[in-house]
């Protein structure tokens, strides 16, 4: 520990932000009804602000200071929010090191939780002011955060450089911002890490080749296949089990119970022979634990179905001796059933060839359940087949199936009015994606299923993907997908990053081949390439950037394969592979060229590369052939199709 010069700090100074209200300071606006946060308040709730992204937990809405030990860094750490937020304050414009454009609240969110780290680490470590911190304390504490430590403060992992920065990024905010502290502040002229940034001093890679992975067909195919089954073929069956439980209306909790409708409910089972509703199992065990007789015949009937049947939202345990007589007679001559779907309409399988019941009768958990995992399917072909960042998708609300626009018999344009939130504005930017129809239907039956489609309600909201597309599969993998005949999906790990990078690599690498069951690809990459033409600057263009990219690899790794068959003798096929073969052999004297001091040799398929990548830019992947069209007009040489493209 270096012990340098206290800094000047001024106990009695106060801070320029006293009283302030934070959300006029940073420009938000507020719903009506709810309050602003105050600076001198110890946590700061931004709920109320208008336009903060459905991405956004609820804990990242707050800011809380409390969890800082040292009430005057407390007051430092508040401070520094204040001028991350609004930049453009007269205190905070000044300062050379000041951030100029403000910071989004879920990045301040970020800054808070690891400056609270920081600070309370010095504390532990028996720092008691900021003058006190040297540079070997800052660099001390960036290898503390390094590493992932046990109880016994043993490293058991590292850290990756994303959290090392931020870790940096905190002791550098302390001292960009040092001027604007009034309880305590960090002595002048310390230059932690040797003056080095925050990036530098994590030793952040440089950003090379997206990390991200596209996702293996062998879990593509399945996966879309059986959302787009779930959407399609089952989804107005399934809406309409929603509606159905959307048209219980709140039921009153009697104290005395409704003797004359449970009679006329109970004789209405036995006149027509309607089995009476079958309690769960989960629910089964649960009254055995509760002193059920394992042997009593009501175990398995569900008493609280019977009694909304009869008007009441739950069945009074102190109801049952008087009426267990009626009940057990009913319940001998009409049995048990699950209460849903008991005569569920036919829906052709899965394979298309045979027509069987959509679903088998479902107890009120399991249709829950199922219209939760169609919601999930409609996100999944959203996000799948559209490409949607999972902001863009998490912003969709009810409404956003725009009507159809129809150019003639058999085109018609689809679109979904969203919102783009990464790099924009708070309250983000209105976009609209052009769609194909599976999408389209995707969208207008998640907002069947959300509630009344008429209102402008989140369509998904905050979507915890990951749990959600967990049930999902179990779904598709169980008895219930099994017999309809749905393919099994492998354990693979699926994100909404992943489905956006899969179609991007889909549609550069696959342009003639099928996503998934019924859906072309070329269908897909006209409908991204309307949304590219019609906003250029758009999230579809983004999409289509990354297409391209990717494109312009494939060709080169395809020219460069056909070049290695020149090499071993297989020459192109094709009217103009006469012109082929000679730049193939001028490529090749080049490469072997050697000079008459010192050879030169480029062994390396990266140097082969850039002598091909003229010829890689014109090629263009067809449905039998490849065909590289040098002259526009003409297609010069056609390169016979690689097996499984």
């Amino acid at each position: 520990m270096t012990a340098g010069p206290a800094a000047q700090t001024s106990g009695t100074a106060q801070s320029p932000f006293t009283g302030a209200d934070i959300c006029a300071e940073a420009g938000f606006r507020l719903a009506a009804g709810t309050s602003a946060p105050i600076f001198d308040e110890q946590v700061w709730d931004f709920t109320g602000v208008i336009g903060l992204p459905a991405q956004m937990r609820p804990s990242a809405r707050r800011l809380d200071f409390t969890a800082i030990t040292e009430p005057r860094w407390r007051l430092a750490a508040k401070e520094l929010m204040v001028a991350l937020l609004a930049p453009r304050h007269p205190a905070v414009a000044v300062l050379p090191g000041a951030w100029r454009t403000p910071l989004h609240l879920k990045t301040c969110h970020l800054r808070l939780a690891e400056l609270t780290r920081l600070l309370n680490w010095l504390a532990a470590s028996g720092v008691t002011g900021l003058g006190d911190v040297g540079g070997e304390d800052c660099q001390a504490y960036l290898a503390h955060r390094a590493h992932i430590r046990d109880e016994h403060d043993q490293i058991t992992a590292d850290r990756g450089p994303a959290t090392r920065r931020r870790a940096a990024q905190a002791v550098t905010d302390l001292i960009n911002y040092a001027e604007l502290f009034t309880a305590d502040r960090p002595r002048p002229g310390l230059r932690p890490f040797g003056g080095a940034s925050p990036a530098a001093a994590a030793e952040t890679p440089r950003r090379g080749e997206n990390a991200t992975p596209a996702l293996d067909t062998a879990v593509l195919q399945p996966m879309l296949a059986a959302a787009l089954y779930l959407t399609g073929t089952l989804g107005p069956h399934i809406s309409a089990l929603a509606r159905q439980l959307r048209s219980d209306t709140p039921l009153p909790r009697p104290w005395r119970p409704p003797a004359d409708r449970l009679t006329q409910t109970l004789d209405r089972h036995a006149r027509t022979g309607d089995p009476l509703p079958l309690l769960g199992d989960r629910y089964i065990q649960r009254r055995l634990d509760a002193g059920w007789h394992p042997a009593d015949p009501l175990l398995t009937v569900n008493l609280d179905e019977l009694a909304r049947h009869a008007g009441a939202a739950q069945f009074q345990a102190g109801w049952l001796p008087p009426l267990r007589r009626l009940i057990e007679d009913t319940l001998t001559a009409v049995g048990t059933a699950k209460p849903l779907a008991r005569n569920a309409g036919t829906a052709p399988a899965a394979d298309g060839e045979t027509r069987l019941p959509w679903t088998l009768p479902l107890h009120r958990w399991e249709a829950i359940d199922l219209i939760g995992i169609t919601r999930t399917a409609c996100a999944l072909t959203i996000a799948a087949v559209s490409g949607m960042r999972s902001c863009e998708l998490m912003e969709l609300t009810t409404t956003c199936a725009r009507p159809p626009e129809r150019f003639g018999p058999g085109l018609v344009r689809y679109r979904l009015a969203g919102k783009l939130v990464k790099g924009q504005p708070l309250g983000g930017t209105g976009e609209q994606w052009v769609v194909i129809e599976p999408v389209y239907r995707a969208a207008q039956l998640g907002a069947a299923l959300a509630g009344d489609p008429g209102h402008d309600t989140p369509l998904f909201g905050r979507l915890a993907f990951h749990s959600r597309y967990r049930l999902f599969r179990t779904w598709v993998n169980g008895p219930a997908g099994q017999r309809l005949g749905l393919a099994a999906i492998p354990g693979d790990n699926v994100t909404l990053r992943i489905l956006r990078r899969t179609l991007a690599v889909e549609l550069a690498y696959r342009p003639g081949g099928v996503l998934a069951t019924k859906i072309a690809l070329k269908h897909v990459s006209a409908a991204t390439s309307e949304g590219y033409a019609s906003r250029p600057g758009g999230a579809q263009g983004a999409l289509l950037a990354e297409v391209n990219a990717h494109e312009q690899e494939r060709n080169l790794q395809l020219v460069l394969g056909e070049f290695r068959n020149y090499q071993n003798g297989v020459m192109p096929a094709g009217p103009g592979a006469s012109d082929l073969t000679r730049f193939f052999a001028h490529v090749d004297a080049a490469i072997t060229e050697t000079g008459t001091s010192q050879p030169k040799v480029q062994p390396g398929d990266r140097d082969i590369l850039n002598l091909l990548s003229k010829r890689a830019g014109v090629l263009h992947l067809g449905v039998a052939n490849y065909c590289s069209l040098k002259d526009r007009c003409r297609a010069v040489a056609v390169l016979p199709v690689v097996a499984g493209m």
